[in-house]
């Protein structure tokens, strides 16, 4: 259940097995149903996912009542409301699986104990920091001056699989466009 944790570790940190033996204990497996909440609006996030099997969704929803899908956890990543996370506020986003999941969870008071002793985890949690603030940066950039149809090849080109394995209406609620439109822009590729 661990091993594709480790192979992330290794990969982004040069960790060896003796020294991910001491983390692993922290990341407990856990399974979650398709369509099932990890955290709902309006609840703090206590929790770090690391998807081994499925996908995880942060959505929340504008004043319209209208969702707006910020980031998909797929195999091999991780998944959190990073504001809640951090500040310990009440999240605005939801965390949904949208398949059956295969998840290993760790709790925030693990994970920063780990990030505060150990290099390996610090460096991972640097990693996931500059990473969600480069794609929220290019996110930002590409809805405001990208077309519809810019994003989609975007989507395309950078994660091919979600237009296989997720709704329309999901997909659609990450691009900033509606299911039909969706669908029309798909006729045009």
């Amino acid at each position: 259940m661990h091993s594709l944790l480790f192979n992330y570790f290794e990969a982004k940190t040069g960790i060896n097995q003796e020294s991910f033996e001491f983390l692993r204990d922290y990341f407990k497996p856990i399974e979650s149903r398709r369509n099932e909440y990890l955290l709902r609006s309006g609840r703090i996030c206590h929790n770090l996912y690391f998807v081994n099997e499925g996908c995880l969704r942060l959505y929340t929803t504008n004043m319209e009542g209208k969702e707006v899908t910020r980031y998909f956890a797929f195999k091999n990543k991780f998944g959190t409301a990073l504001s809640s996370f951090i500040n310990q506020q009440p999240s605005f986003e939801f965390i949904q699986s949208l398949e059956p999941t295969e998840l290993l969870v760790i709790h925030r008071t693990d994970f920063y104990y780990l990030v505060d002793t150990n290099p390996h985890v610090n460096r991972i949690y640097r990693d996931m920091l500059e990473m969600a603030y480069t794609t929220s940066q290019e996110r930002i950039y590409g809805l405001q001056g990208d077309s519809a149809l810019e994003r989609l090849r975007w989507l395309l080109e950078y994660q091919p699989n979600i237009l296989t394995r997720l709704s329309s209406k999901v997909i659609s609620s990450y691009l900033g466009v509606t299911p039909y439109t969706l669908s029309r822009l798909k006729a045009e590729l």
